[in-house]
């Protein structure tokens, strides 16, 4: 019963509206805007952008996206069907779908028999009228309408044949999709099999969608069997955020549909933007990424075990069940106490550096590293410390500077109340001493910005790097006070960004570590870009 291969499958994307009933998801109308461009450029059919006269915020976003200019997407409005007891052309929810003057509207109806008995307080025969009255309605205002069942699958277990009725009354009215919602998450694949085939067979003109929810952790295998069963269109949303666990997750849908199930829904070269449009979103929604989300996530493709890496470097696909470059990732080879020799050449290699090369230097860094992790470092995401250590081994370079001391002072400000962070500190660059003072927010701030200080007037290129994250871990708790304490620090400038670590009782020390670092991987990879020095 399934769709013909080759039938493509639409994706009807509603981040813009179901993924901001997610816990802790509030996008502005700015923001909004920018997830849809990211959309549009991604090549999803339908952006479902709000539900217009719910809030302010969903009115403006509509009144913005009018001069928007969409090269593959077409803008939807959502809501219910009309009230129990107004017609269509009275109902205020239908009038402003009607007013937001997108293409598309998406209105959902009662299929659960229970729905209308409580929550509408309805009878089934009005309930059908609902549903058939709104879509006529939409569909005068020349409107292409997809419908949404909402809680179909559990209607369809509690009574079969209304769940249908509700259907057929949408589709009799003109819908141009009728989406089956597993609203409550409830669903697995095999629940959703069957009664796509069924809705089929009772159905055979009808095109059909998919909306699922992950309460059972099972949305996009639920999606993905509906694809499998003939449904052709799929919504969802970018990372799967959603209201309790979440929607649907477009992010593994795309690639499951076009790499597994091989049917279309993006073109290649749109599959390939697939890593940057969810880092995207994930960073204009301010949510932490998820590392190890599959297909896109920093750790998806990340490989740690000797034995895999070698197996790795033969052919990948012995650990790998999709090249990373179709959904626009990388491979990464991470080092650790794990790692033997096929890791530390493979990671060398993405540094440019032949370790093939260098025999006897393979053995030094795997026996450093494990040495140094064994005192709490730890290079996964401290790349550039991995990068300097394989250097200092394999191609000594000149130390851009020399610390000669540090000093850091916290201490209360009289006058404001608050804290005060000052840190001096000596370097010698060149047989040139520099001795600089600066404050900062806290102590690790004051000593980064008088380092700067100090080597800006040498290397003034330093001024395009900024630090972008920092992280203290306690490494034995059970110490107490006299834990050792790991630092990571995440830095960028304009060509690329890197991780440094540092390890000490003392965090001052762990933190200078992880600075002094970033600051020499930066000034390394600038020579060798050949910046000069002034």
């Amino acid at each position: 019963m399934a769709e013909k291969p080759g039938t493509k499958i639409l994706l009807y994307d509603t981040t813009l509206r179901d993924g901001t009933q997610g816990e802790g998801i509030s996008l502005s109308v700015e923001d909004k805007v920018k997830i849809a461009l990211a959309l549009d450029r991604l090549g999803v059919r339908y952006i479902e952008g709000g539900w217009p006269g719910s809030n302010p915020k969903d009115e403006e976003f509509f009144v913005r996206a009018r001069s928007l200019r969409f090269k593959n997407a077409r803008m939807s409005a959502f809501g219910s069907t009309r009230r129990k007891d107004v017609t269509a052309h009275a109902d205020p929810n239908l009038a402003a779908i009607v007013r937001v003057k997108t293409p598309v509207a998406c209105i959902f109806g009662k299929s659960w028999d229970l729905h209308v008995t409580h929550a509408l307080r309805a009878t089934p025969e009005e309930n059908l009228k609902m549903i058939g009255d709104s879509v006529r309605f939409l569909k005068s205002k020349g409107k292409e309408v997809v419908y949404d069942a909402e809680h179909f699958f559990d209607g369809y277990r509690s009574n079969a044949e209304y769940a249908l009725s509700s259907l057929k009354a949408a589709l009799e009215a003109g819908a141009d999709n009728l989406t089956l919602c597993d609203t409550n998450g409830g669903a697995l694949p095999h629940d959703i099999a069957e009664i796509v085939l069924d809705v089929r067979r009772h159905l055979p003109k009808a095109k059909l969608g998919i909306h699922c929810h992950n309460d059972s952790d099972a949305a996009v295998a639920n999606s993905l069997e509906a694809v499998r069963q003939g449904v052709v269109l799929v919504q969802g949303t970018i990372n799967g955020i959603g209201e309790r666990c979440g929607n649907a997750n477009l992010i593994s849908i795309i690639p499951g549909i076009m790499k597994k199930l091989g049917q279309p829904c993006l073109t290649d070269n749109q599959l390939s933007t697939l890593t940057e449009t969810s880092r995207y979103v994930t960073e204009v929604a301010n949510q932490v990424p998820h590392d190890s989300q599959p297909y896109v996530g920093n750790s998806a493709f990340a490989h740690k075990g000797g034995v895999h890496v070698a197996a790795m470097a033969r052919h990948s696909g012995t650990y790998e069940h999709l090249t990373p470059e179709i959904v626009g990732n990388k491979r990464r080879v991470l080092v650790s106490e794990l790692a033997g020799r096929s890791n530390m050449i493979l990671k060398a290699r993405e540094f440019k550096v032949d370790l093939e090369k260098h025999p006897e230097a393979v053995d030094k860094i795997i026996h450093q590293v494990k040495a140094l992790e064994n005192q709490g470092y730890h290079f996964e995401g401290a790349e550039a410390s991995f990068y300097l250590l394989v250097m200092r081994l394999v191609h000594p370079f000149k130390p851009f500077f020399d610390l000669k001391g540090f000093r850091v002072i916290v201490e209360e400000d009289k006058t404001s109340g608050g804290l005060v962070a000052e840190a001096t500190l000596k370097v010698v660059v060149d047989g040139k001493t520099e001795h600089r003072v600066a404050e900062g927010s806290g102590p690790i701030d004051a000593l980064d910005q008088a380092l700067r200080r100090a080597l800006e007037k040498f290397y003034p290129n330093l001024k395009t790097m900024r630090l972008m994250d920092f992280k203290v871990r306690v490494i034995n708790a059970t110490a107490g006070t006299a834990a050792k304490v790991r630092v990571f620090a995440n830095s960028r400038d304009h060509a690329e960004e890197w991780g440094t670590v540092g390890v000490s009782g003392n965090i001052i020390e762990a933190s200078w570590q992880a600075l002094r670092d970033a600051v020499e991987y930066k000034l390394l990879k600038d020579s060798q870009r050949k910046i000069r020095k002034p």
